[in-house]
């Protein structure tokens, strides 16, 4: 039996839950980032699990256990209190070259994080958003997820 991720789309408000992150500055930038997306994709936000707000989704197969299957959003971000958190905009083939000129960030295993939305160039994230969700479902499987 395929077993399913944790983190699913919900029924859940995105923008209830973007007027309750904290501190005030996140909660600023995921607002910002919440435009842009929505701007590039022309989708509205669905709320994945608790923290993520994402856009789109595709069907993968994880590649470390190929029981894992399901469905995750093409892109989208999550506004943490650490850091912001943008998936889907890492390791795209067509976006390896733009990524170095994001700005300031570092990379965990499936995204890019990000301190404050000033370390970074807002028309490199937009067209590696483009990127992100101008990808058809992948037939491989993906990390990350």
């Amino acid at each position: 039996m395929a077993s399913e991720p944790k983190t699913q789309p919900t029924p859940a408000d995105v923008g209830e839950f973007l007027d309750a992150v904290t501190p005030a500055k996140r909660r600023e930038d995921g607002f910002v980032l919440a435009d842009i997306f929505r701007r590039v994709t022309g989708a509205e936000p669905v709320l994945w699990g608790p923290t993520m707000v994402g856009y789109g989704s595709y069907r993968y197969i994880s590649p470390s256990n190929p029981r894992t299957r399901g469905n995750w959003p093409k892109t989208g971000f999550s506004p943490r209190k650490a850091k912001l958190s943008l998936y889907g905009v890492k390791d795209l083939p067509e976006g390896a070259a733009l990524l170095p000129r994001l700005g300031k960030y570092t990379e965990g295993a499936g995204c890019v994080y990000v301190n404050k939305l000033e370390d970074i160039d807002l028309d490199v994230l937009g067209t590696l958003i483009e990127i992100a969700w101008s990808r058809q479902d992948d037939p491989e499987p993906v990390r990350g997820a």
